[in-house]
């Protein structure tokens, strides 16, 4: 289909591809319109949730081979079977359109249906990367600053409806109506229009903003260490943390040697072991070398671990302080979100057979999210920060609790090896770009194999790593307090209101402010 392949191109958040938002559903959506009756009309939304799905995430099929050694042809048809549960805002605005047109309605009546049908669906359905057309919009730097008002379901909502302007202009142009097409094309402009005016603005309202933080100095270690199970068989468990431990220290000695830092970050699960509560006298050695380097280098340091309590284990990030008096400090925090059986399996699922079956199968137990680490910087200075780990990323709410809570800086772990090579890393990237634009904050973020950056408020990318390479990052993060948006204060508002006008659209009397006025 022409809207699945657009949308693959569209998908991948680079130039040029970001202008095909405004108009890679438009074959769709006529062919949806053309559909006689609603067993045609699921027909048609059935096989898009399919394309698109293949179209823009096929490359998870590899990340499963990967991790699971499923191959990835299997995985693939495995995709393409779940896709109605994965892309479901597909049928649900295929549903709406239908109804509305079947009522008689007019054009702006039936896409505002179909729009508030797949926003409100987004919201009510929980998505497995959380994905959304609107975080194709990153790569312009104007438009994605209307993230911070609805979220990215407000950025969707605005591409559906241009989709829409589309369809009307090239349907008036194809029947001669070239008033009628100067009209939707005009309505599609002002559209994208208003949304770069307010990006426009929005940064211009916040540059000022920036003189008044003190700046903070970051450092970021990425070893390219990225199949801990593999090393682990190489050299034993014992060895395997020893060198991944090793690798850490000297790239972070490197970076010390040229650089004045306040925060050094290391990635998710760099000490595959509890830190804090060690289960061995090996464990008790790693802990006390980690803490000897943060007392010999005087930096705190955030860095990826485990952590357990009561029988539970989970996937954490710790924050260690060099000792000022006594025994050196710590917090952790615990991630929140995690990833279907891969990392938490339903307790309906879980059981001793299955887990022979599938010995990949994850046991982590979720953290409550949204917490605020203190960090106390040189010179006395207090930082909090926002700690998130991989999956948290993609949770908008973790972000925004996490901000409300008076969170000044986002430190993002991840562990991205997993991913292979193609896209995901990137994509990944992008997704952890826009909590940056939501809250106003600025953002560091440290793989294993990459891609590693810092990002300002703006949810621009100051510097990075690339993928499969062994490198160090220094730069400059400017941490705020005071910066406040409308979707920190009001949340997820979009979803709901989107499901109420729907119901109101489909119940309300037809009107079609598009039919010509009758005369007596």
């Amino acid at each position: 289909m022409l809207s699945a392949a657009a949308f693959g191109l569209y998908a991948r958040c680079t130039q040029p591809w970001t202008a095909l938002g405004w108009v890679m559903l438009v074959p769709w959506l006529a062919a949806l319109d053309r559909a006689r009756s609603l067993r045609a009309t699921l027909a048609v939304a059935l096989l898009m949730t399919v394309a698109f799905e293949v179209a823009g995430f096929g490359w998870f099929a590899e990340a499963v081979e990967r991790y699971t050694a499923t191959p990835a042809p299997v995985a693939l048809v495995l995709l393409a079977l779940f896709a109605p549960l994965l892309q479901p805002q597909l049928i649900t605005c295929a549903l709406a359109r239908w109804a509305t047109l079947r009522r008689g309605s007019g054009a702006l009546r039936v896409a505002l249906a179909g729009a508030c049908a797949w926003v409100g669906t987004e919201w009510a359905v929980p998505k497995l990367f959380g994905d959304t057309i609107g975080y194709g919009l990153w790569p312009s730097a104007w438009m994605r600053q209307g993230a911070d008002v609805a979220g990215l379901p407000g950025l969707t909502l605005v591409l559906l409806l241009g989709n829409d302007c589309a369809l009307v202009t090239a349907r008036a142009l194809a029947g001669g109506a070239h008033r009628r097409a100067a009209t939707a094309a005009a309505m599609l402009a002002a559209l994208a229009a208003a949304l770069m005016g307010y990006g426009v603005v929005r940064e211009r309202a916040l540059a000022p903003l920036a003189d008044r933080v003190a700046p903070v100095e970051v450092g970021i270690v990425q070893a390219d260490i990225g199949r801990y199970d593999r090393l682990a068989a190489a050299r034993g468990t014992f060895g395997a943390v020893e060198a991944i431990l090793g690798v850490h220290v000297l790239l972070s000695q490197k970076l010390l040697r040229h650089e004045t830092l306040d925060l050094l970050v290391w990635p998710e699960t760099v000490y595959p072991t509890t830190f804090g509560t060690p289960k061995s006298p090996e464990g008790a050695a790693f802990d006390g070398a980690i803490a000897s380097f943060v007392s010999r280098t005087g930096i705190p340091l955030v860095f990826g671990a485990y952590d357990s309590e009561d029988g539970h284990e989970f996937n954490a990030a710790v924050l260690l302080e060099p000792a000022r008096t006594g025994p050196l400090a710590f917090e952790t925090y615990r991630k929140a979100t995690l990833f279907p059986l891969t990392e938490r399996v339903p307790a309906l699922l879980d059981g001793t057979r299955v887990r022979r079956w599938l010995p990949w199968l994850g046991s982590w137990t979720p953290g409550a999210g949204g917490d605020v680490l203190t960090v106390t910087l040189r010179g006395g200075r207090r930082l909090r920060v926002a700690p998130l780990i991989c999956y948290d990323a993609l949770a908008p709410a973790l972000a925004r609790n996490a901000v409300r809570s008076g969170a000044e800086l986002i430190v993002t772990l991840s562990n991205d090896g997993w991913f292979g090579s193609g896209p995901a890393p990137w994509l990944h990237l992008v997704g952890a770009a826009f909590r940056s634009v939501e809250t106003r904050r600025p953002q560091v973020r440290a793989t294993n194999t990459g891609i590693s950056a810092v990002i300002d408020a703006q949810g621009g990318i100051l510097t990075r790593t690339d993928t499969d390479e062994r490198a160090v990052l220094a730069a400059t993060v400017m941490p705020v307090a005071y910066r406040s948006t409308l979707v920190l204060r009001w949340g997820d508002w979009l979803g709901p209101l989107a499901l109420g006008a729907l119901i109101a659209l489909l119940v309300a009397p037809a009107w079609r402010p598009d039919a010509p006025v009758r005369r007596r």
